[in-house]
């Protein structure tokens, strides 16, 4: 019988199976243009100029998306009721309470972020709260708390790094071809197969890369949305919300591509009660409110 356990064990195996992929792809990625340049340094210099970028960006994660979202700190008395909620579902889920923030904006909508649960930081905009009962923005905190608790924002902040080496790396590929002479002792025909595979994967990776990525920012989304639900005891509380959201199909006014993903809902994004298109949804960072309530309300019958 489906239960919200299944839904999570699901979504975690398939999470670290797409993720074990991403890594196989990204070293063979980099094994082929090392090979073919002649150049067995390029894999380890692009992967360690990567994980440099990653671990400054990751360290600082919860600054920059608070200054790119406008949010600034809850006031204990003029936002008394959701500061009682996130102390109290903070308490029920065993975590440091985050800093709670507020972002003033009509859209609905809400993100938390931070390296780790003790540098946790969560945000709801203003038109939120305007449009959920109790129940609700239990859901959408219990949601929010979920990502904390399982440590999505390292898991998105590795992948950020993943599709950044293949980037960077695709990129030093095909400058390096302008600078390739003759050819030297691989002048044959095998040779010849694995560049044109090269400026292939060169071309190709960085949209595979963000696809993998993207799809792996849907799946925590799922796996945030049985999590949450697990820690209310209600699924309908953040179904109700997520209903809500879809019918209020205004964007935000702060934000950038950068930080969609950190949000409940993609932000740019017009949502509608129906499910997207296929090709639409490869391109998206979050799966379809639709896909999104079915799956909550499943687990309740």
């Amino acid at each position: 019988m489906t239960s919200l356990y299944t839904h999570q064990d699901s979504n975690i195996r398939k999470t670290w199976a797409l993720f074990t992929t991403f890594f196989i792809v990204v070293i063979g990625i980099g094994w082929v243009f090392s090979y073919t340049l002649d150049t067995p340094a390029l894999l380890p210099i692009a992967v360690v100029v990567s994980i440099l970028m990653g671990i400054t960006s990751y360290w600082y994660s919860d600054k920059i998306v608070i200054a790119s979202t406008h949010a600034v700190p809850a006031d204990g008395t003029e936002f008394l009721e959701l500061n009682r909620i996130v102390d109290n579902l903070a308490i029920t889920a065993g975590l440091p309470k985050p800093r709670v923030y507020v972002v003033r904006d009509p859209a609905p909508n809400a993100f938390a972020t931070g390296r780790d649960p003790e540098h946790a930081a969560i945000a709801v905009t203003t038109g939120l709260l305007q449009i959920l009962d109790k129940a609700e923005l239990e859901g959408v905190i219990a949601h929010e708390l979920s990502h904390v608790g399982n440590r999505d924002i390292l898991v998105s902040t590795v992948a950020v790094v993943l599709v950044g080496f293949i980037a960077l790396i695709s990129d030093w590929f095909l400058r390096s071809l302008w600078y390739r002479r003759g050819g030297g002792d691989r002048k044959n025909g095998g040779a010849g197969i694995l560049l044109l595979v090269g400026i292939v994967l060169a071309l190709l990776s960085p949209i595979i890369a963000q696809l993998m990525q993207l799809a792996i920012s849907r799946k925590r989304e799922f796996l945030a949305d049985a999590s949450g639900a697990l820690l209310t005891r209600y699924p309908d509380g953040l179904a109700s919300a997520l209903a809500k959201i879809a019918a209020h199909d205004r964007p935000l006014i702060h934000t950038n591509n950068a930080v969609n993903h950190v949000w409940l809902d993609d932000p740019d994004h017009v949502e509608t009660s129906g499910r997207r298109h296929w090709f639409a949804n490869l391109f998206a960072t979050h799966p379809p409110i639709a896909d999104r309530i079915a799956a909550l309300r499943s687990t309740e019958k």
